[in-house]
């Protein structure tokens, strides 16, 4: 705890172990599929965190049978949806901010900055709109700096809000889809040098 936030900072003895080591802050009072959760965050240094959500926690998908996926414990490993926030270090980290990202499964990025998604039964997600041009979007997020993130969660549809601009859009209509699920929430750091800051946490748990 640093003057009221909380502060994750990877350390280089880290990078021994992984090549891209992530560890997550989980918050077990509460699992949540229908809320609304904001928060302030603020990455400097390098590397990126993000916000995990209806999570569950476990090894990551692929990891072979006998192995513990990158010596990783399982009761630390996140899988599920993640409001993504990443420093700038080039220009590819600079499109990750307000993005939705499966963590620790297959699917990777669902919805980029500025995109409207849905997933159906048996099919992959597919575009069905766009909020805005996902570099000008990018203005509104505030490099080293506080910012305030917004994440929505009813049924099917996820939305993440970032300074108050609506960055991206998931209606899953898949009912068996693990986006589509109640769990828990966590707060991540990832990459390195990173130094992750959360402040004035709020959470309204719908169902």
């Amino acid at each position: 705890m640093e003057d009221g936030a909380i502060v994750g900072e990877t350390a280089p003895e880290m990078f021994d172990r992984y090549a891209f080591p992530n560890t997550f802050l989980i918050y077990n009072g509460i699992e949540a599929k229908d809320f609304d959760l904001k928060l302030e965050i603020k990455v400097e240094k390098g590397g990126g965190s993000g916000i995990q959500y209806r999570s569950s926690v476990g090894l990551p998908s692929g990891t072979q049978p006998g192995t513990t996926g990158q010596g990783r414990d399982p009761r630390w490993a996140m899988i599920g949806p993640q409001a993504d926030f990443w420093y700038p270090v080039n220009d590819r980290a600079k499109q990750y901010s307000g993005q939705l990202y499966s963590q620790n499964t297959t699917r990777g990025i669902i919805a980029w900055r500025g995109q409207v998604v849905q997933s159906l039964p048996g099919k992959p997600p597919r575009l069905v709109g766009v909020i805005a041009d996902r570099d000008k979007l990018g203005a509104f997020v505030k490099d080293g700096e506080w910012n305030q993130y917004t994440i929505i969660a009813r049924g099917g549809t996820i939305i993440h809000i970032l300074n108050g601009q609506l960055m991206a859009v998931l209606v899953d209509d898949d009912p068996a889809s693990s986006n589509n699920v109640s769990g828990l929430i966590g707060l991540q750091i990832e990459g390195m040098p990173c130094k992750v800051s959360f402040r004035n946490l709020w959470l309204k748990k719908i169902n």
